[in-house]
């Protein structure tokens, strides 16, 4: 069966606002330098009041948002579900994915405000990050888009999506509807703080997966170990493929039973905001639409050290064209 999707999302939708900043700000507000908190609507914007006079940049953004935006731009076809406020940034957001090309199904609340998620980058390259989900944490079964589950090929689902119990049934009912139709279903972590507080719904979902995307200190929290080696181990007993990011020493992935061992590229960090969810969108983009695992963990580590080299979670890129550089890196190797 053909389907209209390569790829389906389900996460958040959040305004990313990123700015620089010394550690003097980061204690001033109070906050743990590198540490990633959820805040209600007044705290955020006694943060936002503190910076006002900061230079900030906007970008539409969210964990899974991030990774659809990388998969398109790489020329996949994309859609995404989640909601909005009637409001400014609500409509900066929708805008920002139809010129991008992704067809969104995002509803604007008139009962809260379009999510936002405070990005604080420090000279170090470290960033601390305050989100506030304002509409988007309303997320219920009844926003998914039922059709657009199913005309996809996969669907990727967000491990922030568990901090609520509604967006939580949503997450089991889009994987109700996506096995229903032959559906593929990967998930990323997103955060140690998932696999710390919500790892009974995280398990839930991960024994339901075709694929699994963590980075190795997520690994080490889920499965409870301190050997990567057993924890990875344990991860192939649970999903039949899986992909662990390693910093500096590259991926480890496994699927279709077979194991690959991905080296770094070089990068000149600047910001780490993005590298999970570029590294996800970019190996989904070589899986799906080229059926190569090995090609996809390259491009995924290639893609994430490009994204930690730039300011903010939007690769400031052709994308086609660094795919087309990683392959003619690949054909001289």
């Amino acid at each position: 069966m053909n389907k209209k999707y390569n790829l389906c999302g389900l996460g958040n939708s959040l305004v990313d606002i990123q700015v620089n900043v010394d550690d003097y700000i980061i204690n001033k507000l109070i906050l743990k330098k590198g540490e990633m908190i959820l805040t209600d609507i007044d705290e955020q914007l006694k943060y936002l009041n503190e910076l006002k006079n900061v230079n900030r940049n906007l970008c539409s953004g969210g964990s899974a948002a991030n990774t659809i935006i990388a998969f398109s731009k790489f020329g996949g076809k994309t859609c995404y579900m989640s909601l909005l406020g009637d409001d400014e940034l609500g409509y900066f957001y929708a805008n920002e994915f139809r010129e991008i090309g992704i067809d969104l199904h995002a509803n604007h609340l008139q009962s809260d405000p379009t999510g936002t998620c405070l990005v604080m980058i420090t000279p170090d390259s470290e960033r601390t990050m305050c989100t506030s989900l304002g509409a988007t944490g309303k997320f219920k079964p009844e926003n998914l888009n039922n059709e657009m589950i199913a005309t996809s090929e996969w669907l990727y689902l967000e491990g922030y999506k568990f901090t609520a119990e509604d967006s939580t049934n949503a997450i089991y009912k889009s994987i109700e509807i996506a096995k229903n139709n032959k559906t593929k279903i990967a998930l990323t972590f997103s955060d140690g703080f998932i696999t710390t507080y919500y790892k009974d719904k995280l398990h839930d979902v991960v024994m339901q997966s075709d694929l699994i995307f963590c980075n190795e200190n997520e690994a080490l929290s889920f499965t409870g170990e301190h050997d990567f080696n057993i924890a990875f181990a344990k991860l192939e007993e649970m999903v039949p493929n899986v992909v662990v990011t390693l910093g500096a020493n590259g991926s480890l992935i496994k699927y279709n039973g077979e194991k690959f061992r991905i080296p770094s590229y070089p990068a000149s960090p600047v910001d780490s905001t993005g590298a999970g969810d570029m590294y996800a969108g970019a190996f989904l983009y070589e899986l799906i639409v080229n059926n190569s695992p090995l090609k996809a963990g390259h491009l995924g580590s290639f893609a994430s050290a490009k994204i930690v080299s730039q300011l903010g979670a939007r690769l400031n890129y052709d994308h086609i064209a660094l795919k087309n550089e990683l392959y003619e890196l690949l054909d001289k190797a």
